[in-house]
């Protein structure tokens, strides 16, 4: 059966409960996704450096061929990702990703060390986000940045930190748009301490000085803190905790990240979206998958990513989330890894966009809880594969699996002479 004779079938279903399948699919293909660039090389970045360490809180399991080298493989590999993915797209950007000649160290780093990823971005039509790299540096060693008791190391990742918000502000005002920053540091213990409080309070002090720059524009440059529940080295104790950063971002009214891959595997975040959203303007999503422990793999299309965009729906607050991704895998195809994630990523938006809220939320006001819940599993099994089959053929991307064929094609040609 043809795309659109299926679609259009499926488009009659949908109507039957007073959903407009157009104008979902204008919808979801209209909110941005942010791509990670690091899925690309592996976190390992590209800045000049005369030293530096492999870990210090990040690492990515494999060595699959392939790998990008240079920013310059990187966006090439990116330009392929999106040309296989549908809606509108971002680009997320780490520090240590910068672009010089010559060493520049992370506190020192100026607009001008990511000018290349400017420019491209521009040739693009996209936007950049930005993060500040707390990881792979002789000053994250000992596996405390922001929190670290050596006033001269904290104050070397303060300076960084505001070197960071300078650089997010002149991204913004090159693209006429927000950057979204995002921050993380790995600070913590990978044993019991005998000291939480100290840390914690030293966290705090840096994210005060960092943020009260107020050259800063701050609806350009718009700043987002995530927590994590534990990670290489800090398996007993993160300072930066779920806690400590939701309190952090209401106290300071700064905007909350929360990354589906940083909590217990158990614990989904989709009830905390309505929660957090009483007290924040902003949120921030890392959209991610935890397996076993506190981690980040491919997304997929699975029950946790759908409820996820369920509840952003079901509250309609769209205009209040900003979706990124951050997801590291080196064990496969790297394009394979980014187009399976981000298509995942809209197909749960589309997904939530096609849910009967309207009808639901009439049936809990009036009382009639059995109906509200029989409507819910009905949809499961709604037409919904020929909505988003439509969705791809109207941005001109290969329908169903057909991008697999050309993943394939880029690697033979592109990826394989890599190495």
């Amino acid at each position: 059966m043809s795309v659109e004779k299926a679609y259009e079938l499926a488009k009659a279903r949908y109507a039957a409960f007073g959903i407009d399948t157009d104008a979902a699919i204008e919808q979801a293909m209209d909110l941005a996704i942010s791509l990670h660039c690091w899925q690309a090389d592996d976190v390992a970045g590209f800045e000049t450096k005369p030293a530096g360490l492999d870990g210090g809180g990040i690492m990515a399991t494999g060595n699959y061929p392939g790998r990008a080298r240079n920013g310059e493989e990187a966006r090439a590999d990116l330009e392929m990702a999106m040309s296989l993915i549908p809606g509108k797209q971002r680009v997320n950007v780490h520090a240590c990703y910068s672009e010089t000649a010559d060493f520049v160290d992370r506190d020192e780093m100026t607009p001008a060390c990511f000018q290349k990823w400017m420019d491209w971005a521009q040739q693009q039509g996209i936007a950049l986000d930005f993060n500040p790299t707390f990881f792979a540096h002789p000053k994250a060693e000992d596996g405390f940045t922001l929190s670290n008791r050596d006033e001269a190391v904290r104050a070397f990742w303060v300076r960084h930190g505001k070197a960071a918000r300078k650089i997010a502000e002149a991204m913004a005002e090159a693209q006429g748009s927000p950057c979204y920053v995002n921050w993380w540091t790995p600070d913590g213990s990978k044993d019991i301490p005998a000291d939480r409080f100290g840390p914690r309070a030293r966290m705090a002090k840096s994210y005060d000085e960092i943020m009260a720059d107020d050259s800063v524009d701050k609806t350009k440059c718009v700043d987002f803190i995530e927590s994590k529940l534990f990670g290489i080295g800090s398996e007993e104790y993160v300072v930066s905790s779920g806690e400590f950063c939701s309190d952090y971002a209401i106290s300071r009214g700064m905007g909350l990240c929360m990354d589906m891959g940083h909590f217990h595997p158990t614990e989904t975040i989709h009830g905390k979206i309505s929660s957090h959203l009483q007290f924040m303007d902003k949120i921030l999503l890392h959209v991610s998958r935890p397996i076993r422990w506190d981690s980040d793999h491919v997304t997929l299309f699975n029950d946790d990513l759908k409820n996820v965009f369920l509840e952003i729906q079901r509250g309609n607050v769209w205009d209040r989330v900003v979706v990124a991704l951050d997801f590291f895998d080196a064990s496969i195809n790297r394009i394979g890894a980014y187009v399976t994630g981000t298509r995942a990523a809209r197909k749960g938006i589309l997904y939530a966009l096609l849910d009967p809220t309207a009808q639901l939320q009439a049936y809990e006001a009036e009382g009639k809880n059995a109906q509200r819940l029989a409507l819910m599993e009905e949809f499961k099994s709604m037409p919904f594969a020929a909505v988003w089959d439509m969705l791809c053929e109207k941005a001109g991307v290969p329908v169903g699996a057909a991008w697999i064929s050309d993943m394939e094609a880029y690697e033979s040609s592109v990826l394989s002479a890599r190495g």
